[in-house]
């Protein structure tokens, strides 16, 4: 029961981060110079792309911080403050705006990272790992990927379906729920620190 509870917590909190609902339009105007092919194979880029990132910081997220000679409790903080810092400018301007970018290497940046596997995802997996194990991340990421494949999948339908309006109304409930995330970590990484 703790496990399933657990599970679901962690995908529900690993999906509000990665938010491919509330990122379709930003998707669509970095595909929009191409075709149907060229845009799922883009897509695809992303899915793993974003995939290998995630496992790769579940997995060794915080060796990588031992190394960094960085305890997990600054790096929750960090997280949490960069976190909150991307739901605010969501909140304020409804959207995520990246500079322009050539579509052959939008599938990794910024759609794989730092869109679908950011500085949020990646403390979010880091934070799982230490707090519900190894099996539980990985779920999670699996999950969470899985749905965001579906949403690819889709995305035209999804768009007309929401429309420009309805995408940025989700994108700015989607960054209250990363914002309160956001806070849940700094406020957890400051007890831990004191």
């Amino acid at each position: 029961m703790i496990l399933t509870v657990e599970l679901m917590g962690s995908i529900i909190a690993l999906f509000v981060i990665v938010d491919p609902l509330g990122n379709v339009p930003i998707f669509l105007g970095l595909t929009k110079e191409t075709d149907s092919k060229g845009r799922k194979k883009i897509f695809k880029m992303a899915l793993i792309t974003s995939l290998i990132l995630l496992i790769v910081f579940a997995v060794s997220g915080k060796l990588i911080l031992e190394v960094l000679v960085i305890d997990i409790t600054s790096f929750r903080i960090a997280g949490g403050l960069l976190l909150l810092i991307l739901a605010t400018k969501i909140l304020i301007y409804g959207t995520w705006e990246e500079k322009s970018i050539s579509s052959e290497s939008a599938g990794a940046v910024p759609i794989a990272f730092p869109l679908l596997a950011g500085p949020g995802a990646i403390t979010n997996v880091i934070v799982i790992n230490e707090s519900a194990g190894l099996l539980v991340v990985l779920v999670a990421i699996g999950t969470v990927i899985g749905i965001t494949g579906l949403i690819l999948a889709g995305i035209d339908k999804i768009h007309r379906l929401l429309g420009v309006v309805g995408s940025i109304v989700i994108a700015r409930i989607m960054a209250v729920f990363i914002a309160a995330i956001a806070i849940q970590y700094i406020v957890e990484g400051l007890k831990l620190a004191f």
